[in-house]
């Protein structure tokens, strides 16, 4: 009796025990609970949170678009669109003004390591006319700044080979980094280069690249960033610091540092994409490639053709829908004029895509893309010559 008296007693100890350990337990969990409470955010603040991030991604780059043209201190551009159009027709009944006497360079831009097409069929053009031009051998998926110094490197290269100056240009990005490579080294390259045509260039920055990389946009929703990102530097072992240097903060970023000298000729070609609906049904590109021939024949071509058509077209689209703005798919109208230089606005529909390879029903009415580059650098030798004789007549 006595020991079931103790082991009575000692079960009822335990018990108690355990329900003090719990209810200890229950006060701790209350006070933890109690405490995160007051730490964590209230429910007003978490609803402004969510209203910033909803109008960060709703805005996108609609206030950074066009940044350029809105600086009070940039310097106007200048229309030459009537020269332009005059000086394509000359070239299209055979009249032909580019001198001999220049190197001309041109500079791809993103992904061109990857088309081997890029630029042939212009450089080929332009050697059946007897002009030296080179297509520049550089990473394209590698960094403005390091594509800025092969640049200069190879400008350097061309001008000791040939005792000639240098006409830059450069396509897409490839525009970009030829400027920043004139920009960040005139003062070797001034007696070396004679001018710079951007054609479709993003030099005030590109939405597209702003909306995949910035905090807050398309590629937070749908892993675009991720994407690119292994396409990028997994695949095809670039720098993602390529498509960063697109960016309106990026760009901003490397203009305040660096600008391109006020006595470089610079022609400035931006383009309007087609929306049509007969484009956007539209799913090919074509690169012509001639194929060797040991006889006098014509050498025969065959065409590598690519989805980039409609592509083009839906992104021209949705930057339309999206901010009102046109552009060529990938670069606004506005983001690719450079203040101070003379602009080309073609009322011809070109998506981005065009400069580098021809549609299946390309127009023969029409100038291919040889033709018009041969235009731009011609007008920009008429736009070098200008500049000499108005800083001649400053000096006097």
């Amino acid at each position: 009796m006595l020991r079931f008296s103790r082991t009575l007693s000692r079960e009822s100890s335990q018990s108690g025990s355990a329900t003090r350990n719990s209810e200890d337990l229950s006060d701790s969990s209350c006070a933890q609970v109690f405490q995160s409470t007051q730490a964590s955010p209230n429910g007003i603040s978490i609803f402004q949170g969510l209203i910033e991030k909803v109008r960060r991604t709703v805005r996108g780059s609609a206030d950074d678009i066009g940044w350029l043209q809105r600086a009070s201190y940039m310097p106007p551009v200048e229309d030459q669109t009537d020269r332009f159009v005059e000086i394509l027709d000359d070239i299209r009944h055979g009249l032909h003004k580019l001198p001999n006497s220049m190197v001309y360079l041109l500079v791809p831009g993103l992904f061109s390591n990857h088309g081997p097409l890029y630029f042939v069929n212009i450089k080929t053009s332009f050697s059946k006319m007897g002009l030296t031009c080179h297509i520049a051998k550089i990473h394209s998926e590698a960094s403005v700044e390091k594509n800025a110094r092969e640049i200069k490197d190879y400008i350097e290269e061309v001008y000791w080979g040939s005792s000639k100056r240098v006409l830059l240009l450069g396509h897409s990005k490839g525009g970009v980094d030829a400027a920043a490579a004139l920009s960040m080294y005139w003062s070797d390259l001034k007696d070396k280069v004679a001018g710079l045509v951007l054609a479709q260039s993003p030099y005030g920055g590109s939405p597209i690249a702003s909306d995949i990389l910035r905090e807050g946009q398309l590629g937070d929703y749908v892993n675009i960033r991720k994407i690119m990102e292994i396409l990028i530097c997994k695949v095809i072992k670039g720098d993602m610091q390529a498509l960063g240097d697109l960016t309106y903060e990026k760009r901003k970023e490397f203009l305040s540092k660096y600008h391109l000298p006020k006595e470089l000729p610079v022609v400035s070609f931006q383009t309007e994409a087609s929306i049509s609906p007969a484009v956007l049904a539209t799913l090919s590109r074509v690169a012509h490639a001639e194929m060797p021939t040991f006889s006098t024949a014509q050498p025969a071509t065959f065409p590598v053709v690519m989805p980039l058509g409609a592509v083009m077209a839906a992104c021209a689209q949705l930057l339309q829908i999206r901010y009102g703005q046109k552009s060529d798919g990938l670069v606004t109208c506005r983001d690719a004029e450079v203040p101070g230089s003379v602009v080309i606005r073609p009322k011809r529909k070109l998506d981005h895509a065009w400069m580098v390879y021809s549609s299946l029903n390309d127009d023969p009415m029409e100038a291919d893309a040889s033709q018009v580059c041969e235009a731009l650098l011609t007008l920009l030798v008429e736009v070098g010559q200008r500049k000499r004789h108005e800083i001649s007549n400053k000096d006097e």
